[in-house]
């Protein structure tokens, strides 16, 4: 086995007090140790002890999940992000144990486009949602570069405050991925959040895209925040996000641009007698607010707490979470077949022929895709499937 050693960054601070939570690992494949005893020579002679298990069970993660442990979970939300097929199983293990104390939050989605004031607005709701008493996640979706395949995930720098609160989560998620992507991630992840105790999950698009349908087919009441001088009210109508939100935000209501804001706020009170409601029985309304002044912010609550109550009276939101769960099952099919397909050793063998073929304009993209799905064998891709979702097999014929 390697030797695995642990560093911190050059920038870390001289004293480590526990709560600075940065590292540089060498690698852990292949690590058994529970207690990361080959990671470090300290570890290893008795000098220093581990803070905690570096390998957890999914009954570790289970009950440290369920009593609250920011750090465990944070983890599980890392394990259950991962694009490694080897950790599949166990995460999927980890959400059927904590899926009875799952569905009891209140599930809000927050879009905008960039510069909005999403972050920071999102930041001064929390806080004051922190100080009513409540608990807080905050799961800010982070676009992920078509070139690099990376994403930045700073939306958390926005939220100094709100992210040294013990009542607060936050989570930045890059919307990249597979199996799934930004629906699987950012959902399981949500039950994650209510399984640990918080009340009231906030999610966060990246502002572009086709993040938001997405966002709005997981949350319960969806939030679009805007900013004045957006065009004129034919402009709005055309703006197909509006037909989703459940409420209006004129942001940035302060200063001079108050009298601003209150033009913006009628104008958008106008486009949405045009528009069709989001939410059967409730009529969605614009409302200024203010993440600086906080001005506007318990209103907004308000307003989300009494959408709770009358699609609750109405039956609505559950069944809007009903067609909720059946969607998201839909989703994981048409991706998990995707992901089969083109995984497919025969398939991947084929592909460079096809593709030069197509180009070449020998066959047609039709006759193209015909003899990739003569190609593809079902039964091959079951057995895949079987030692995905069952890896205990796979250790079985090894």
């Amino acid at each position: 086995m390697p030797d695995y050693t642990t560093s911190k960054p050059e920038w870390a601070p001289e004293e480590d007090d526990g709560k600075f939570a940065c590292g540089v690992m060498s690698g852990i494949d292949g690590i058994t140790d529970t207690t990361v005893g080959n990671l470090n020579p300290a570890l290893k002679d008795g000098t220093m002890k581990p803070k905690s298990k570096m390998i957890l069970s999914a009954d570790d993660f289970i009950k440290g999940v369920a009593s609250g442990d920011r750090g465990i979970l944070s983890r599980a939300i890392t394990l259950i992000e991962s694009n490694n097929p080897r950790h599949f199983s166990k995460a999927q293990r980890v959400l059927q144990g904590l899926l009875p104390k799952t569905g009891k939050a209140l599930r809000v989605g927050i879009t905008g486009v960039p510069g909005a004031g999403k972050s920071t607005t999102i930041e001064a709701f929390g806080n004051m949602l922190c100080d009513m008493g409540h608990r807080v996640a905050v799961l800010a979706v982070d676009p992920t570069s078509s070139v690099t395949k990376g994403s930045i995930l700073g939306d958390k720098t926005r939220m100094g405050t709100l992210s040294r609160r013990p009542e607060a989560f936050i989570r930045p998620s890059p919307a990249g991925g597979t199996l799934g992507g930004v629906a699987r991630k950012s959902r399981e992840t949500m039950l994650l959040c209510e399984a640990a105790g918080y009340d009231v999950i906030l999610v966060e698009t990246v502002g572009v895209g086709q993040s938001e349908t997405t966002v709005r087919s997981m949350v319960d009441f969806f939030m679009l925040i805007v900013l004045t001088g957006a065009g004129d009210e034919l402009q709005g109508i055309k703006k197909g996000i509006m037909e989703l939100a459940d409420a209006i935000v004129v942001n940035k209501a302060d200063g001079d641009n108050y009298l601003k804001a209150k033009v913006a706020r009628g104008e958008y009170e106008r486009m949405i007698e045009y528009i069709r409601p989001a939410t059967e029985g409730w009529r969605t309304h614009a409302y200024l607010a203010s993440a600086v002044t906080k001005a506007g912010l318990k209103e907004l609550w308000d307003v989300i707490r009494a959408f709770s109550k009358v699609t609750h009276d109405s039956g609505v939101f559950q069944r809007r979470r009903d067609s909720q769960l059946l969607d998201w099952v839909h989703s994981m099919i048409d991706e998990h077949l995707h992901n089969l397909f083109f995984d497919d050793p025969v398939v991947l063998g084929r592909m460079p022929e096809i593709k030069d073929a197509v180009l070449g304009g020998t066959i047609s993209p039709t006759q193209a895709v015909a003899e990739l799905i003569h190609i593809f064998d079902v039964q091959r891709a079951t057995q895949r499937h079987v030692d995905l979702f069952h890896p205990e097999n796979e250790i079985m014929k090894k």
